[in-house]
């Protein structure tokens, strides 16, 4: 029996600077410590963790909205991908990402739901914190003409 992931998480940076860092495969391999493919339209191919997870980029709304097919590499060929929803909100000091992971292998639910904690949240705050000169558009930060 497959099941849905849903959570939120909050990080210090504006909407269309974490969309881009998602979609853009040196700042996604940075962030997660792991080799990556990924493209920015749909059809595009997805591969990370050294093809642990695999999918398809199946839509794209510029700056809001990324929905993926995903899977892990342990998956029976009997389960079937999952898709992944990452919608991205504007908040007063920063953004919300909010994750509807749906379609997650019941063997693996646990495993994907801490998943996204340990391989993205916590490294994605972390090189935020460490990387501010590369970043452009910080929230509170004005913009020079």
């Amino acid at each position: 029996m497959a099941r849905t992931i849903h959570m939120a998480a909050f990080f210090p940076a504006r909407p269309e600077e974490l969309f881009d860092m998602y979609l853009d495969p040196k700042s996604h391999a940075a962030i997660t410590g792991a080799p990556v493919s990924i493209g920015q339209r749909a059809g595009a191919a997805f591969r990370a963790f050294n093809g642990m997870l695999t999918g398809t980029i199946l839509q794209v709304v510029p700056k809001r909205l990324i929905v993926q097919s995903w899977r892990a590499e342990g998956w029976k060929d009997s389960d079937i991908d999952s898709t992944l929803i990452l919608t991205f909100y504007p908040e007063k000091r920063g953004t919300r990402i909010e994750l509807v992971h749906v379609n997650v292998a019941d063997k693996d639910f646990c495993g994907v739901s801490e998943g996204w904690g340990t391989y993205y949240w916590t490294p994605w705050r972390e090189f935020l914190k460490k990387h501010p000169a590369e970043r452009k558009d910080r929230p509170g930060q004005r913009k020079m003409k």
